[in-house]
C-alpha cells in the first residue's frame, strides 16, 4: 500500500478533520487482535491497538496528482505484526493483512521548535486497507473511519484509490514502494509488480 495522504484519488476524498480519541469503544476488542472484524452491516470494526502494530513509514504532502494539496499534513502507516512477520518470509502479503493509515497535521509553531514540520495531535483523517481473499472480489478493500473508535464504512470497488493501487503499487496492490525497510526485501524476492516495474522504468527514461 501506500494508503495516500492528502491525495486527490485517495485521501482527498477520504480526508476529514476529526478529534482523535484515546479510549476505544467495547467494539474494539473484535479487531485488536490483528485478525480484520466485521460488523453485521458490513463495517470494519475499530481497530483499537494498531499504534502497537510495526510502524512502515511516514510521509509529508505526498501527493499523486501534479496538483499539491492546500495545507500541510502527515501520514503514518502501520501493518499487524503478524502481516509484517510473513511479508519478512515472502516478500508479499498474507490473508488478513490489515494496513492503517492515519492522516495528522503537521504543525510548525510549538515549544522550541525554529524550523520544518512536526505531528500535530489532530486527525485529519483514518483508514484501513485490508487483505481478506474471500470476502472481497478483488482481495482487498478500503474502509473509511470518522473517527479510529467508530466503525469503518467500506470504500466501494469503483472508487479510484482501488484502481491506482491496481495500475501502480509495488507488490500486491500495496505501495511498498514508499516503505524503506521493506522495498529491498519485494526487491530480492523478486515480487514487485509488473505495473510497478513499468513505472520505474518509465522514470529511468532521460526526458
Amino acid at each position: 500500500m501506500r494508503l495516500n495522504p492528502a491525495v486527490a484519488a485517495f485521501v482527498s476524498a477520504l480526508a476529514v478533520s476529526i478529534p482523535f480519541l484515546i479510549r476505544f469503544a467495547p467494539t474494539a476488542n473484535a479487531a485488536s487482535s490483528g485478525v480484520p472484524a466485521y460488523a453485521a452491516n458490513g463495517e470494519l470494526l475499530p481497530v483499537g491497538n494498531y499504534r502497537e502494530w510495526i510502524y512502515l513509514t511516514s510521509g509529508i504532502d505526498m501527493s499523486y496528482n501534479a496538483k499539491p494539496a492546500d495545507m500541510t499534513m502527515f501520514d503514518n502507516v502501520f501493518v499487524n505484526p503478524e502481516a509484517y512477520r510473513s511479508f519478512l518470509a515472502t516478500g508479499t502479503w498474507p490473508d488478513k493483512t490489515v494496513l492503517v493509515l492515519e492522516v495528522r497535521e503537521a504543525k510548525s509553531k510549538g515549544s522550541i521548535n525554529q524550523h520544518g514540520h512536526f505531528q500535530g495531535e489532530e486527525l485529519m483523517g483514518f483508514e484501513v486497507h485490508v487483505k481478506d481473499q474471500a470476502r472481497f472480489p478483488g482481495k482487498w478493500a478500503f474502509f473509511d473511519f470518522d473517527s479510529p473508535t467508530k466503525n469503518g464504512t467500506l470504500i466501494p470497488q469503483g472508487a479510484p484509490c482501488y484502481s491506482c493501487h491496481a495500475a501502480h503499487a509495488a507488490v500486491d496492490t500495496t505501495f511498498v514502494q514508499f516503505y524503506p525497510t521493506l522495498l529491498p526485501i519485494a526487491e530480492l524476492k523478486k515480487t514487485l509488480s509488473e505495473a510497478y516495474l513499468k513505472d520505474e522504468a518509465a522514470q529511468a527514461q532521460p526526458n
